[in-house]
């Protein structure tokens, strides 16, 4: 692209912030000896020299190091005979450094003819990086697919890239110093003109701006994006304007299929984000049903079979016979009676085998009804009152899709088009299918999770003990709550080991589900066989740790103390485990420093032990993460809240048990074990 066009404004005006001032160019000039005779502001910001140190004083002395002294001196004595020297020349700054400067230097001749040396000076690192910035500019102007014009302010050309050459279907010759509708009547010049306008005036610019028309290098009209800017200078004064070209003629005669693709796109990511976020069957239910109301139908009900619900298991639908259904969820994409229609969610429906909704599930396959008439919604109603209040809903499409995941049929999605004029049709039954497939497999994950976490809960349970209300001069109290999620495997025990000897353990194994229980069982029952040899807590833990180590990947942390009322005293040992809290009746509760050890199944690490005084009416907490850790605060905060509430329980530890669940893990995350034990007094 040629420069911007000079106008007769431009050629008297004295308006900074050019190139030149840009590059900072200074002048120095030197007398036939060789020394400064006039010394320019630039020159004193340049090297720092102020003219009263620089003035008469010889330029090889002052600005040359000694080592380039020699080749200034013979530059010198060349551009004294009248050659001229350009090039890249290091000079000393008043601050002792070098700097890289930039020169293009002349012979002058004074009145007598005598001769002076003009140098011309920059910096030769804002040299080198306005020269990168011009070759940058240059190469992305023409080297980019996007035809780039410059206006001046009168709206003439002033130059074109090559892209823009082959839109307008001429040279730049030929455009330039023009206005836009000589050079090409068939574009709609007025609104574009006032566009252009509009950008000169305001400074603001003008996006994605939508133009038809024809230009030299086609017959037929074509559909254009401009994009307009003000130019300006570094000290705001207007240049010109710049506008950027795009044809976009191939995307606007796709407009319509690209549309139509991205909202089948849009439903399916949102489908993806908002179906299946928890493991809930109901929850899940209901996230289909909203994704596909209003975006493919304007009624839907998911339904899904009763053994699936009742039992998790999966009875296929076969041959004649009936099929009965649990409703889970019912959407409309607006008020309307029709949705009673639906089966009430929650409720039991049985559908006999010609029902087309028992079809459904019975092939595994899509059903597509594009036009409902009066005798087809009395097979698609649960009754006749329901194909009733359909009918005067207006629904005239039907479409029903299997809910299959790991090839075995869950339960049916059925939709309805009642004020959407248009039936259903092929696509809509692939997008319909597609939710219905992401759908399904979640179902059935929380259809195996609920089995899981069932077997789990109930495993978990069947292995904690039954925990004695007292010892002999203890008072016990202990809890187990399992996640909302899935079951863990945190336990706790209460074993005798002798007159006025008890063992306390509490527990929790890394990991969640069946696995963790039954490998929380194994260690539970080898605790209670190594409790009856009467170990001490760390050689009781080391032996565990062993045990541990067999089980596979088994990791556990765990707190083992035993408390011996004869001594008054209570030795704990830790294996990674949460530090327990003593509270005494002063109102005083603190966290124990038993040394925490490594998890069980580690191995390789002894394990230290703390003995510490158990006064009559003391308390001791035991409990696992789940009861303090809180994903939204740091764990300190939990112990903190624990110990301010163990200062004071009362007199009843089961009430003081449900207390601390209740302010501290009311919905748990993790799994919950927690013992607490109070000397009596």
């Amino acid at each position: 692209m040629n420069g911007y066009a000079t106008s007769d404004r431009d050629a008297v005006t004295a308006a900074p912030g050019g190139l030149l001032d840009l590059l900072k160019v200074a002048a120095v000039v030197l007398d036939a000896g060789g020394r400064i005779a006039l010394w320019s502001p630039e020159i004193e910001h340049l090297l720092g020299w102020t003219a009263a140190e620089a003035l008469r004083q010889r330029a090889d002395t002052l600005l040359i190091s000694p080592e380039n002294r020699p080749r200034g001196r013979e530059l010198f004595a060349q551009v004294s005979t009248g050659a001229r020297w350009a090039g890249v020349f290091p000079l000393r700054h008043s601050d002792g450094t070098e700097r890289a400067v930039e020169f293009r230097t002349m012979r002058l001749l004074d009145p007598e003819g005598q001769p002076h040396l003009l140098g011309l000076a920059t910096d030769a690192t804002t040299v080198r990086q306005v020269e990168r910035d011009l070759a940058l500019s240059h190469s992305l102007v023409n080297q980019t697919p996007l035809g780039i014009a410059v206006f001046d302010n009168d709206l003439r050309w002033v130059g074109v890239n090559p892209a823009l050459e082959r839109i307008n279907g001429m040279p730049e010759e030929a455009v330039l110093g023009r206005r836009l509708g000589e050079v090409l009547p068939g574009l709609d010049v007025a609104t574009i003109e006032t566009r252009m306008r509009h950008v000169l005036e305001t400074g603001r610019p003008l996006l994605d701006q939508q133009t038809v028309g024809r230009t030299a290098a086609d017959v037929q009209e074509r559909a254009y994006s401009e994009s307009y800017h003000r130019i300006e200078d570094t000290d705001g004064r207007v240049l010109g304007l710049a506008m950027a070209v795009l044809d976009v003629t191939e995307r606007q005669q796709a407009a319509a299929e690209v549309a139509q693709a991205r909202q089948h796109l849009s439903v399916i990511a949102d489908a993806g984000m908002k179906i299946g976020t928890t493991l809930d069957l109901q929850q899940t239910a209901r996230e289909l049903a909203g994704v596909v109301v209003p975006h493919l139908a304007d009624l839907a009900a998911v339904d899904v079979l009763e053994s699936v619900v009742a039992s998790g298991t999966i009875t296929p639908v076969s041959g004649g016979a009936p099929a009965e259904f649990r409703a889970l969820a019912v959407a409309a994409g607006y008020p309307t009676d029709a949705i009673h229609a639906a089966d009430p969610v929650g409720e039991l429906a049985t559908y006999g085998s010609s029902r087309v909704i028992t079809q459904c599930v019975r092939s595994a396959r899509p059903v597509l009804i594009e036009r409902v008439d009066g005798k087809m919604l009395r097979r698609l109603a649960r009754d006749s009152r329901a194909a009733l209040a359909l009918h005067e809903a207006g629904a005239h499409s039907y479409l029903a899709l299997p809910l299959v995941a790991r090839g075995k049929v869950l339960g049916t999605l059925s939709l309805y088009r009642t004020v959407n004029e248009r039936p259903f049709d092929d696509r809509d039954q692939v997008l319909a299918s597609e939710l219905a497939a992401r759908a399904a497999i979640c179902i059935d994950n929380a259809r195996l999770y609920g089995r899981e976490r069932g077997t789990a809960l109930t495993l978990q349970r069947s292995l904690l003990p039954s925990t004695p209300a007292e010892r002999e001069g203890l008072d016990i109290a202990a809890r187990y709550r399992p996640a909302l999620s899935e079951v863990g495997g945190d336990w706790y025990d209460v074993l005798p080991l002798g007159p006025r000897r008890t063992a306390l353990v509490v527990g929790d194994v890394m990991g969640k589900g069946v696995q963790a229980a039954a490998i929380m069982g194994q260690l539970s029952t080898a605790t209670r066989a190594l409790a009856r040899l009467d170990l001490p807590p760390a050689e009781l833990l080391r032996h565990l740790d062993d045990i541990a180590g067999s089980l596979g990947d088994a990791i556990a942390t765990c707190v083992y103390a035993v408390c011996d009322l004869e001594r008054g005293t209570c030795e704990l040992s830790s294996a990674g485990h949460l530090p327990p809290v003593l509270a005494g009746t002063d109102g005083s509760a603190k966290l124990l420093d038993v040394p925490s050890g490594v998890p069980l199944g580690v191995g390789g690490v002894a394990f230290g032990t703390l003995e510490v005084d158990l006064a009559p009416g003391s308390l001791l907490a035991l409990y696992t993460d789940g009861l303090v850790e809180n994903r939204a605060e740091p764990i300190d905060t939990g112990l903190d809240t624990l110990t301010r509430l163990l200062r004071n329980t009362g007199s009843s530890l089961q009430r003081a048990s449900d207390s601390l669940l209740s302010a501290l893990s009311p919905e748990p995350d993790d799994d919950v074990a927690l013992l607490l034990v109070r000397t009596r007094a």
